[in-house]
């Protein structure tokens, strides 16, 4: 029996391209609510095709409790981090959770693979063995691990300040 010819995917275009999934799930009512708003805002803010964005696809990960997902494709990080502390929308939308993550009554967690080899994730809020989380330690996302780009091992300085500092966060502001 012959079957269709395998294919693989030429990546030489892309040697910096990030891959990021991100998801949330609903802790309460309230954040079923919450994450059903939350999808018109990102539509939205991927409709602006943003500098970078290769790909952004959604699906849904569970029913009970709901638990949304979305995988993207940046072509590069600086891409990628230039975009989500600059878009207003998702800028907006960060600090606003940020704020309050546990008012959301939602739990948030990204994960993002480098095609330089590096990987990172966070996790707020989730309260079950998810990802890789659910096999390696996690540790406080503070100081350095604060930001996405020392997590991912990157060097440099940022290129847009953060939306929501790490003190305003510590503080509860």
């Amino acid at each position: 029996m012959r079957g269709p010819k395998p294919e693989f995917t030429d990546f030489s275009q892309y040697p910096d391209l990030v891959v990021i999934y991100l998801g949330m799930y609903a802790l309460t009512w309230r954040g079923t609510f919450n994450l059903l708003k939350t999808g018109p805002e990102i539509n939205k803010a991927v409709a602006e095709k943003p500098d970078g964005l290769l790909k952004h696809e959604q699906f849904v990960m569970g029913m009970f409790p709901l638990h949304l997902g979305m995988r993207q494709y940046w072509r590069d990080f600086d891409a990628l981090e230039r975009w989500s502390r600059s878009n207003s929308i998702h800028m907006g939308w960060w600090k606003s959770f940020m704020s309050d993550p546990a008012g959301k009554g939602t739990a948030f967690w990204h994960e993002a693979y480098s095609m330089k080899g590096s990987m990172e994730a966070v996790y707020i809020n989730v309260n079950k063995p998810l990802g890789a989380k659910s096999f390696a330690p996690a540790k406080p996302a503070t100081g350095t691990m604060f930001s996405a780009r020392r997590r991912l091992g990157r060097s440099g300085e940022h290129t847009v300040d953060v939306p929501l500092p790490e003190e305003n966060y510590a503080a509860g502001d």
